[in-house]
Formats: structure tokens, C-alpha cells, sequence
């Protein structure tokens, strides 16, 4: 079994393509609240596919709001810099890395997890003393690793799949007896390509660690509970674990997943299709 090197691993990285310039302006302002706004919303309305996606969104469930939302602006105006950033980011890197021929990855059930990962990481935040906003943005891109493995390196990542079919265990134990690095370290080194903010490359790469603190925590925990219950890599014990971490109840559990699935449901709708 070959491994590749991880410099050509960080190569075939520098190789992808760059993020919507906008959507990158907005990730590196995550620590920046010195935003000229009228300027940056009319930068975001000369992507007319990304303000559509974004004010559907900003209609949906995610928000209810109870008038409805008709330009950029007005989202700002109405729900605030930090909630339109979240939303523009969320349409713009969904498409950052597109799929290839051959590729032996369910591109719709990716980004369905990476939704529901960021809808989960959202709704745990203010429990977790994060905000919001940056834990959303964070889940919705914790599993980029996968996806540069998988795109990258599509002929790599079908051995991949069948190494673990035929040994079992998880899928960052396959990809490292292979890659010699896992989805994790992939995507951070993609994080730091990108110039996310630090926080959010530590969520990126910390997302599988039980120890993980912070934004980190927030994905490590959100990640856990969006997948399915029938998910090869999470144990009902892991599951209430989680839950334990976060020290709600019965009736809050319920709430909140509840509350999880409405907003994805929504968000998948208008994402992915």
C-alpha cells in the first residue's frame, strides 16, 4: 500500500480553486467587526446566484422572520452583519470544491451532513459560551478534508472506501493507513490555505477529539449528534455523551432536535435540493 506524501497532498490543495472573492472577504473578516457595510452588501449583490440563495434563506425557517426580505441591505438591516456573513458563506463554499468523474463520494449526503453538522453546531453555541454564527459557518465546513481527499485524489479514495469495507473501523482509520493523513489534517491545511480565521481551522481540525475545547467542542459535539442514528461511526454511548456534555433534559433534548431538523429540512431545500 502506497501512501502519497503529504506535500503532494498540499500541492493538489494549492491547485483547487479559489473561493467567490466575496465569500473569502467575509471569512477573513470573522474577527472583524470594521465592515463598510453598504459597500460590502453591493459586492455580494453582483453575485446575483449568491444573493438569491441568501435571501431565500434569510426567509426560511432558519430566521423566521415575519415580513419578508427582499435585498441584501435589508437582510443587514433586519438580521445583522454577522447573520447575512453566515448565510452568503454557507451559499458560496457550498461549490467551492466541486465534484469530479468518478468520485466515490455521495456529494448530496456530504453536504447534508455538513448542514445538518452547522444547523446542530448553531443551535448548541450559546450553551457552549460560541457564538453562533461562527459555529455555524464552522460545522458547515469541518468535513472539507474529506472532500479535497476525495476530489483530489478520486482513484486514492475508492481504495480508500474498500480498504474499509473489507477491515471496518472508521473512516479516518482507513484514510490513514492510506493517505497517512486523515480527513482532519487535510482540511486544516485547506483552512489555512484559505485564510480562515484560526478558531474555525481549529474547529476543522479538531472536530474528531472527545477533548476538543471552544468552537471546537461546538463541532465535535454538533458532529456527533446530526448523524443519523444508524451512522457506522457514532454509538448510541458517544451520543449521550454528548448530551451529557451539554447537561440538558429529556424536554430540552426534544426541543432542540426538534428545532435541529425543522431548520435543516429548510436549509437542505434551498442548499442541495
Amino acid at each position: 500500500m502506497s501512501r502519497i506524501a503529504i506535500d503532494e497532498i498540499v500541492r493538489r490543495i494549492h491547485d483547487l480553486p479559489s473561493l467567490p472573492a466575496v465569500v473569502a472577504e467575509l471569512l477573513a473578516s470573522m474577527d472583524d467587526d470594521d465592515v463598510d457595510l453598504h459597500q460590502l452588501a453591493g459586492k455580494i449583490a453582483l453575485d446575483q446566484a449568491l444573493t438569491a440563495k441568501t435571501l431565500r434563506l434569510a426567509n426560511s425557517s432558519f430566521y423566521g422572520m415575519q415580513s419578508k426580505v427582499t435585498n441584501i441591505q435589508q437582510a443587514m438591516s433586519v438580521l445583522g452583519f454577522h447573520s447575512v456573513r453566515t448565510l452568503v458563506t454557507a451559499c458560496g463554499v457550498i461549490g467551492g470544491v466541486p465534484a469530479v468523474p468518478g468520485m466515490r463520494l455521495d456529494f448530496t449526503a456530504f453536504w447534508r451532513h455538513s448542514i445538518a453538522t452547522a444547523v446542530w453546531a448553531r443551535a448548541l453555541a450559546r450553551r457552549l459560551r460560541q457564538s453562533p454564527d461562527t459555529a455555524f459557518t464552522a460545522g458547515l465546513l469541518h468535513d472539507l478534508g474529506k472532500l479535497v481527499l476525495a476530489t483530489r485524489f478520486p482513484a486514492e479514495y475508492a481504495e480508500v472506501e474498500n480498504w474499509r469495507q473489507e477491515h471496518g473501523g472508521s473512516v479516518s482509520e482507513a484514510q490513514l493507513q492510506f493517505f497517512g493523513v486523515d480527513d482532519t489534517q487535510t482540511g486544516g491545511a485547506l483552512a489555512a490555505h484559505w485564510k480562515f480565521p484560526p478558531a474555525i481551522q481549529d474547529a476543522i481540525s479538531q472536530h474528531h477529539r472527545p477533548a476538543a475545547a471552544g468552537l471546537a467542542q461546538a463541532v465535535y459535539l454538533a458532529n456527533l449528534l446530526a448523524e443519523p442514528a444508524e451512522a457506522a461511526d457514532v454509538n448510541d454511548e458517544a451520543r449521550e455523551q454528548a448530551w451529557a456534555v451539554l447537561g440538558v433534559d429529556d424536554d430540552e433534548r426534544q426541543e432542540i432536535t426538534a428545532s435541529c431538523e425543522l431548520v435543516f429540512n429548510d436549509m437542505c431545500r434551498i442548499l442541495v435540493g
